[in-house]
C-alpha cells in the first residue's frame, strides 16, 4: 500500500477458511440433507461483520505454512487492527503475528482475540507466555471464559478482567457466553450486558459478528456501555442475515 493511499479503518490478521454448514435450520446435524460453503474463521468474519457496517476492512492471512507478506505501513496506518491469538501456536505464523504487533506499536487501536483452540497445542501451559507477550502490545483483549484462563490462569469474570488489565491492556471484553458480556477499562469504566433472549435459529458467525460490530462502535467513538451492548446484541439480531451474508464461523 503507497502511504499516500487511504487507511482501512480495520485490519485483521488470522485464519480464513470455507466452512461447510447445513441449509437446513433448527435440524440436528445428523438430519441435515444439504450444505453449502461459506467464508469461515475469525478473522474473515471479523472484517466481512464490519465491512457490512459500513467500515473499509482488510484481512492479512497466509496458505499453510506460508510466511505473511506484511505491509508494515498499512498494518499502522489502520485505524484498527485486530489479531488473533491461534496464529501464535505455531511457527512461521507465531513469528509474523509478534512482527506484526511490533510493527504496529502503539498507532490506532490494536484488539488482541484471545481466540484458543486447544487443538492448535500440545499443552496449554505452552500458550501462556507467548499470550502474555501479545497482551504487551496490544490495547483491547478479548476472549471468552476459556480463553481468559488460558492468557491469564484466572477464570472468575472479573479477576479475569483485571488479570488483563494488568498485563497492559486498556479495556478487556470478558464473553461469559449465557453469562452475557463484561467489559472493564482501565480508568475504572465497566459495561455489564447480561445476555440476549433470542431463539437460536443459526448461531454460527457470532463470534465474528460481535467482533465486527466490537470494532465499528470503537471506530464510532461511542461509551463503553453504548459499545459493548451493540456488540452483544449484534450477533442476535443478526440472525439468518449473517448466514445469508456468508459471515459464518464457530458459534462462540
Amino acid at each position: 500500500m503507497a502511504e499516500s493511499a487511504q487507511p482501512f479503518d480495520l485490519i485483521t490478521m488470522g485464519r480464513i477458511g470455507v466452512d461447510l454448514y447445513p441449509l437446513q435450520s433448527r435440524v440436528p446435524l445428523t438430519r441435515a440433507e444439504t450444505f453449502g460453503g461459506f467464508l469461515g474463521d475469525t478473522a474473515a468474519d471479523v472484517a466481512v461483520a464490519a465491512a457490512l457496517l459500513g467500515r473499509s476492512a482488510a484481512v492479512l492471512t497466509c496458505t499453510g505454512d506460508d510466511p505473511y507478506e506484511m505491509d508494515c505501513f498499512a498494518i499502522r496506518a489502520a485505524r484498527v487492527f485486530w489479531i488473533t491469538g491461534t496464529g501464535l501456536s505455531h511457527e512461521p505464523r507465531r513469528s509474523a503475528v509478534l512482527a506484526a504487533f511490533k510493527a504496529r506499536g502503539r498507532a490506532g487501536t490494536t484488539v488482541f482475540d484471545l481466540d484458543w483452540r486447544p487443538q492448535s497445542w500440545t499443552d496449554p501451559e505452552e500458550a501462556r507466555p507467548y499470550y502474555a507477550e501479545a497482551l504487551r502490545h496490544a490495547n483491547v483483549a478479548v476472549g471468552t471464559l476459556d480463553e481468559c484462563e488460558i492468557a491469564t490462569g484466572v477464570r472468575e469474570p472479573q479477576a479475569c478482567a483485571r488479570a488483563l488489565l494488568d498485563a497492559g491492556v486498556e479495556l478487556a471484553v470478558v464473553k461469559q457466553s449465557t453469562g452475557g458480556v463484561l467489559a472493564v477499562h482501565r480508568d475504572g469504566t465497566t459495561a455489564e450486558i447480561p445476555p440476549v433472549t433470542a431463539e437460536s435459529v443459526d448461531g454460527h458467525g457470532g463470534g465474528g459478528v460481535f467482533g465486527g460490530a466490537l470494532c465499528h462502535g470503537l471506530l464510532s467513538g461511542w461509551d463503553l456501555v453504548t459499545t459493548v451492548r451493540y456488540a452483544a446484541d449484534s450477533p442476535a439480531a443478526a440472525g439468518r442475515s449473517a448466514q445469508e451474508a456468508g459471515v459464518h464461523a464457530e458459534d462462540r
